[in-house]
């Protein structure tokens, strides 16, 4: 049996043991990964420092921060979240009890990603503890130091037979993939998505992808161009614009072009100085392959600003690109690197036509003074997310659903939509053995006359408020056996 075999057999074991069930039992986990954020930041900042550059302020602003706000959240809500959900009723089914059980569906596996190793992997880890799972959690092999770091740290805190940590590269995740989970969630790209999509088919396996794609921004020319720029910088070139969020290209009317390189250019320097490279807050590519896939991209276009790299350092700097085609090759995939290309549009109606040629990205960004611009950029496009005049930002909002839409993904998270999404929302109805009288509508031999009353009975539905149920009810209990078994036999 391999390694992969058996940490999925333990975890299945766990499960089945019922340990992970009792609410008690999930908050204490919960609070034990909160204590691994306190006790061990600085372990998790210096892997994260020697693979992407972070720095241990950023480090905590853009991975643990949000993470402990989702675990503070999940502890002080799981027991509403998981409570039963009563739902309206209709008239036949009023004296039962009807109502939505969230329960745990087994055992999840979750694949993270490099690029925000712990936000995007303990973040459904997070859903999965909270709705009753197990997990297996597989951090991405790119992040080596990131990886090793979770590795040694989860098993120290939370349950490791419930919750084990599996490492390795594609043979691994592969062999994890042939066994058999109850969901599998994955953050990652497309093309790998399908991957993982193919292998849950198999089980008919239940899955989330967290994907991305080109993400659009619009810039209206009647707007503060000046802050728009400064947000859309901050957004680009955060985490080296290794983010499935970042803004992928800039849309604009060709006489404000000029404007926007000016202050993009004015951004960069304010935010990473005249030298990036020596920044403390500017971040490297993750590994060479990586450096050369982006590099490679800047070819065919015209660079304003930037342009220029460091292969053995993985330095690329803040590049911004004018004048781009459609065609060139900086706009036929996701770049996911620090070049921000600028593509000249006549106006709104030319900017959405171009943006819904394309596969719906994972957000879509707007910057407009105009009500009536962002309205119609939202409502005549589709995307994960949409923002006006700012970048990133929705991802920190716990009551919002994150997640695509076709090709950027499917399913979402976050919050109380982690924890519905990790877990299988069962229906509920009881009902007494009493009042059989309602029922002889539904019994054979059917007639004209009982559809009338199962038509009344089941397409009525009424918001009546606590007394106006329980006077009802009390009606139909004196009334129902009388006057239907008298004209329904």
């Amino acid at each position: 049996m391999s390694r992969e075999q058996q940490a999925v057999a333990r975890a299945r074991k766990a499960f089945e043991t019922g340990r992970s069930r009792p609410l008690e039992y999930r908050i204490i986990q919960l609070k034990n990964l909160q204590r691994l954020f306190i006790e061990r930041q600085k372990e998790i900042s210096d892997a994260v420092k020697k693979d992407l550059n972070k720095s241990e302020v950023g480090t905590q602003l853009y991975e643990t921060l949000g993470l402990e706000g989702e675990i503070s959240l999940a502890i002080r809500k799981l027991r509403e979240w998981a409570a039963p959900r009563p739902v309206e009723k209709n008239l036949l089914t009023l004296s039962d009890t009807v109502y939505i059980q969230p329960e745990p569906l087994g055992v999840v596996l979750i694949i993270g990603a490099w690029n925000y190793p712990w936000a995007v992997t303990v973040q459904p880890l997070i859903g999965a503890i909270a709705a009753g799972n197990a997990a297996v959690v597989k951090p991405s092999e790119v992040c080596v130091h990131t990886a090793k770091v979770m590795e040694d740290l989860l098993p120290l805190y939370i349950d490791k037979e419930l919750y084990p940590v599996v490492t390795g590269g594609v043979p691994e995740t592969q062999e994890l993939l042939r066994q058999r989970f109850d969901h599998i969630f994955y953050t990652g790209n497309s093309t790998v998505g399908k991957v993982i999509m193919e292998a849950a088919a198999k089980n008919l396996t239940p899955l989330t992808l967290e994907l991305g794609g080109k993400s659009p921004c619009y810039i209206d020319k009647n707007c503060d161009i000046s802050i728009a720029c400064r947000r859309i910088t901050w957004g680009k070139y955060t985490n080296c614009g290794q983010t499935c969020i970042a803004p992928d290209y800039i849309l604009c009317d060709p006489s404000i072009q000029d404007r926007v390189i000016e202050e993009v250019k004015k951004s960069i320097k304010d935010f990473y100085t005249e030298k990036p490279k020596t920044c403390p807050d500017y971040g490297r590519i993750i590994n060479q392959r990586h450096f050369k896939r982006i590099m490679a991209l800047v070819g065919d276009s015209a660079v304003a600003a930037g342009g220029n790299g460091d292969e053995s350092d993985c330095f690329i700097a803040p590049t911004v690109l004018r004048d781009v085609k459609p065609d060139a090759k900086v706009m036929q995939e996701e770049i996911f690197g620090p070049l921000l290309p600028i593509l000249p549009v006549s106006g709104l109606d030319e900017a959405i036509k171009f943006i819904n040629k394309g596969e719906k990205p994972l957000v879509l960004y707007v910057f407009s003074a105009d009500e009536k611009v962002i309205n119609r950029m939202r409502d005549e496009t589709s995307s994960g997310g949409f923002l006006a005049n700012d970048c990133l930002v929705h991802f920190s909002v716990s009551s919002l659903p994150f997640g695509g839409v076709g090709n950027s993904g499917m399913g979402c998270y976050h919050g109380k939509f982690s924890f519905d999404q990790l877990s299988h929302l069962r229906s509920c109805l009881i009902k007494k053995l009493k009042m059989e009288g309602v029922n002889n509508m539904r019994y054979p031999p059917h007639t004209p006359k009982k559809l009338g009353w199962a038509r009344f009975f089941i397409l009525k539905t009424f918001d009546l408020g606590w007394v106006g149920r329980m006077l009802l009810l009390a009606l139909m209990a004196v009334v129902a056996a009388f006057v239907l078994q008298k004209y329904l036999r």
